[in-house]
């Protein structure tokens, strides 16, 4: 098992949540968390508890991003106009490894960040190999014609589990989704529920 697979199913045990809705998950088996202590009694969380795995949740959901990293997304929701939770949402969900996700291009927001990384992705037509990378509303994302019949690309879009969401118009014939709106946390297909305020405690606090 691949480092990234194993912290992947580490995080789902860790939470208790198949946080990315995936038929594999070992939540599905087991509900407890990993290591020999897992099965015990759950103590009661404090606010402060139910805040931090509200972040560890949301920040695990996009791939693990790293906490410097996270932070920095969240000082920007602050400074955006409206509600900072929404912002945050719509801030994640512009990230250009959670639009390759989400267009069903991978199977895994992992596997997308590693795809991105290599090269394999275009942003209105030239490459950009960043997957924090900001889209735009009006951005077309494509996969470079040379991966598309890469196998982990074939096996993202015989995908059954998931459905592309609606703020993304998304071809697969052509390997491309153009990006429509940016969501709110209600347009979001999360398998589990997001708590993005509490975030906003937490940071606040």
């Amino acid at each position: 098992m691949g480092k990234r697979l194993s912290s992947k199913y580490k995080l789902d045990r860790r939470l208790g949540e198949n946080i990315w809705g995936r038929p594999k998950s070992p939540v599905n088996v087991r509900e407890y968390g990993p290591g020999q202590h897992g099965q015990r009694r759950k103590a009661k969380l404090s606010d402060f508890g139910i805040q931090l795995r509200a972040k560890q949740k949301l920040k695990g959901y996009y791939g693990n991003i790293g906490e410097k990293q996270f932070r920095a997304i969240f000082k920007e929701a602050v400074r955006i106009k409206g509600n900072t939770a929404e912002n945050l949402i719509g801030l994640l969900e512009r990230r250009l490894d959670a639009i390759v996700y989400r267009a069903k291009f991978v199977p895994t927001v992992f596997a997308a960040r590693q795809f991105v990384n290599h090269g394999h992705v275009l942003v209105n037509g030239k490459k950009v190999n960043i997957p924090s990378y900001r889209c735009k509303v009006g951005d077309v994302i494509s996969v470079k014609e040379s991966s598309r019949q890469l196998p982990l690309v074939l096996e993202a879009v015989a995908l059954a589990e998931r459905d592309t969401p609606d703020y993304y118009t998304v071809d697969h014939s052509e390997m491309s989704a153009t990006f429509n709106q940016v969501p709110t946390l209600a347009d979001v297909p999360y398998p589990v529920i997001m708590e993005p305020n509490l975030v906003v405690e937490f940071y606040s606090s």
